[in-house]
C-alpha cells in the first residue's frame, strides 16, 4: 500500500510549502461528490492527526486516512503543464470509470 508523488509534483508541493512558510506535507483523500461518485480532496497538512497514514515520496510527506486509502492505494500524484493549463493529475490504478469532465471517478 502506497501513495507517491512524481518528481514534478513533489517539487511543486515543496516549493509551495516553502512560500507558505509552514506545513508538514499534503493530504490526499476522497469524498463523495460528482457524477461518478467520488472526487479527490487535496489540501496542505499543518497538524498530523493520530489516525493519519503517512507516506513519503521524493522528500515530501503524503497524508491520508484508512477509508480513503481503500480507493486511492497505488495512486501517483503528478503535476503537469500543458500549454496554458497546469495542475495536479491523479494516476489512480483503481479507477474503473470517470465522468466526462474528469472531476469524479468510480472504483
Amino acid at each position: 500500500m502506497a501513495l507517491t508523488l512524481s518528481e514534478s509534483a513533489a517539487n511543486h508541493v515543496a516549493n509551495f510549502l516553502a512560500k507558505r512558510g509552514k506545513g508538514l506535507g499534503v493530504r490526499l483523500a476522497v469524498k463523495t461528490a460528482g457524477c461518478s461518485g467520488m472526487a479527490y480532496k487535496l489540501e496542505f497538512v499543518d497538524v498530523e492527526n493520530p489516525e493519519d497514514l503517512v507516506f513519503e515520496s521524493n522528500g515530501v510527506k503524503i497524508y491520508t486516512d484508512a477509508k480513503s486509502l481503500a480507493y486511492i492505494d497505488g495512486t501517483e500524484l503528478d503535476y503537469t503543464k500543458e500549454g496554458l493549463n497546469e495542475g495536479f493529475k491523479f494516476n489512480n490504478p483503481n479507477v474503473k470509470n470517470e465522468c466526462g469532465c474528469g472531476e469524479s471517478f468510480h472504483v
